[in-house]
């Protein structure tokens, strides 16, 4: 492994480099290629492995096509071999085998912070939420995270068993069976809540750190927790503290959504170069 170096501007400015694994999102509002404008957005060098290829519009999920696990970690070699890399960023692996081969490539870096966005759609017969994938995921991913960004409900699929008898489980709790996992941090999101403010709850070791809380956009969006976990990946990337990377992740994605467009005739889409970035 090449020891880390920093790319510079002609201006000396120094320029970290992010890699992303995550899904190709024809419409570019989640996956792969919003992690590449987030990060372009923000001033880091976005590179990218594709894990998988949805079906996808900004009204409908149609489907998702794994790639091969062989060819997700050669992607991620070649690159390795030839890039320095300063933060992963890992988003929707398609198969318990891409969680393998995400977890292996990682494990030789183990000094590089990772960011994982879980982004499991918890929906019916939803192939990112079944027992073989979120155990993969909890022996072999969350061991090497430096930060999840779940939202609750991502966060209970992650760590509860289903039991029609048992109950929820709160945010510090599905925080707390995380780091027992071996996640640094948990930003738990409430951007599936339907309050009038969106409440981010930071928990490190010693619980929690930080509570931001943020007005609620009208309309639907889609990306916004692609855009967020990227946003914290290339601020942490560029030598940012957890505590204020996170905040500064948080200001530029709700940026982002509040000069979002609606190309479509569904969800409304972030805007990763927005006139008053964070």
């Amino acid at each position: 492994m090449k020891p880390i170096q920093a790319f510079t501007d002609p201006g000396g400015r120094i320029i970290p480099s992010i890699l992303s694994f995550s899904a190709a999102d024809p419409t570019c509002g989640s996956g792969l290629h919003a992690d590449i404008l987030t990060i372009a957005a923000l001033g880091g060098m976005p590179l990218g492995v594709t894990t998988s290829v949805v079906i996808q519009s900004t009204a409908l999920f149609e489907g998702l096509l794994s790639i091969d696990d062989d060819w997700i970690a050669d992607q991620a070699r070649a690159v390795l071999e030839d890039i320095p890399v300063h933060a992963f960023k890992v988003g929707t692996l398609g198969s318990v085998e891409s969680i393998v081969a995400v977890a292996e490539v990682l494990s030789d870096y183990p000094d590089i912070p990772v960011v994982y966005d879980p982004a499991l759609m918890l929906g019916s017969n939803d192939p990112l939420a079944d027992e073989d994938f979120l155990a993969t995921l909890g022996e072999l991913l969350l061991p090497q995270t430096a930060i999840i960004t779940p939202s609750l409900a991502e966060a209970r699929s992650l760590v509860q068993e289903e039991d029609e008898d048992d109950a929820p489980l709160s945010a510090a709790d599905c925080a707390r069976r995380l780091q027992e996992l071996g996640c640094g941090h948990v930003l738990i999101s409430g951007r599936h809540d339907q309050a009038a403010q969106i409440v981010n709850t930071l928990y490190g070791p010693g619980g929690i750190i930080r509570t931001d809380a943020w007005e609620r956009l009208p309309g639907v969006f889609h990306g916004a927790g692609s855009t967020q976990s990227a946003a914290l990946a290339t601020y942490l990337a560029q030598g940012i503290a957890m505590f204020d990377a996170v905040y500064l992740a948080q200001r530029y994605t709700w940026d982002a959504l509040a000069q979002g467009t609606r190309p479509g005739m569904g969800k409304s889409l972030p805007n990763r170069f927005p006139t008053k970035p964070a």
